[in-house]
């Protein structure tokens, strides 16, 4: 049985006298710092000098300063910058400030679970992860509400890094909606499953092989955009909105029966085999491996699978149709 966090159980007592320092200032570490600061928490942000976000972050109101600085000042330093810059920006700009008694934290559990960050004794470690983009953070906490999220303790030194963990959940508005108590480990796996398998790698691909059968079979490629990619987001609106019964319930009967009796066919007990390799492969640690050395080799495979992607098809098709829907202005 999972533990879920409610406003009612979290107070900001054990935040109120602190500093927090959050480091970045992306999607995330805007929205995140933004919320914590209307909440009354001591927040500054910790940035490269003079960087793309340096002027953002200073016009949003917020204290400024290097991340040398921003680690040196905080009680509480809170690492969104992108996983795969955080090993080498802890290693060199925060580290040497963590002193006993701080408390580091994280959005996301990968750099600590795959050893990638190795905080000395005495200091805590927690996770305070919301479960959706820094925009909708923001946007929900505005109108009163908030996001779910996931709050975990890898280390507690001081004996209340929970109740830290509670209080900038709370502060970021994730405690509105709940925040479930998980481990680094948990987290860390099932996300970069859940993008792999499903929400960035296996839908793209699906949607990408639909279209090309489509295409192949000398229907027009506007068609097939229409009926493998836009109407797409109907039906995740759906599932996310009503469940999968609610979906089904809200199709067609003719679109529910060709779904539930022909989806084995393409998500089959092959693809299931691929899905368990996968999981292996995050689990022992060949995935974050295989990214270091990509980065360490300067992203050659990302950038050539990037390349590829911009140049298919769907891609040119999809943009002309997403103008003509008022989804996406020209460039």
């Amino acid at each position: 049985m999972v533990k879920i966090f409610y406003d009612k159980d979290a107070t900001f007592d054990a935040v109120k006298d602190k500093t927090i320092a959050v480091i970045g200032y992306g999607s995330q570490g805007r929205a995140q710092s933004l919320n914590m600061e209307d909440s009354g928490l001591n927040v500054i942000v910790g940035l490269r000098p003079n960087g793309a976000s340096w002027n953002k972050a200073i016009n949003d109101g917020h204290e400024v300063m290097t991340i040398e600085e921003a680690a040196e000042k905080a009680d509480i330093i809170h690492i969104l910058i992108p996983d795969e810059v955080q090993p080498k920006v802890y290693n060199e700009q925060i580290k040497p400030y963590l002193k006993e008694g701080k408390t580091l934290s994280f959005s996301h559990g990968y750099n600590i679970h795959f050893g990638l960050i190795r905080p000395p004794e005495g200091v805590n470690v927690i996770m305070v992860a919301p479960k959706s983009p820094g925009a909708m953070v923001r946007k929900t906490y505005e109108e009163g509400f908030g996001v779910p999220g996931l709050v975990c303790v890898e280390k507690d030194y001081t004996g209340d890094a929970l109740d830290i963990a509670l209080g900038m959940a709370k502060g970021i508005g994730l405690t509105r909606a709940g925040v479930i108590l998980t481990t680094f480990r948990e987290e860390t796996e099932t996300d970069l499953f859940g993008e792999q398998v499903v929400l960035c790698g296996g839908v793209t691909e699906l949607i990408k092989a639909a279209f090309e059968t489509l295409v192949e079979a000398g229907y027009a490629p506007e068609m097939a955009y229409f009926e493998t990619c836009h109407e797409l987001k109907l039906i995740v609106d759906l599932i996310y909105q009503k469940g999968l019964q609610g979906m089904w319930n809200d199709v067609s009967n003719t679109a529910e029966y060709g779904g539930l009796t022909r989806r084995s066919r393409i998500i089959n007990e092959q693809s299931r085999e691929e899905m368990r390799k996968i999981l292996k492969e995050i689990q022992t640690g060949e995935f974050a491996k295989e990214w270091a050395l990509e980065n360490i080799a300067g992203a050659p495979k990302l950038n050539a699978l990037r390349r590829l992607e911009k140049e298919h098809l769907i891609e040119k098709v999809g943009k002309d149709l997403r103008k003509m829907c008022g989804l996406q202005k020209d460039e």
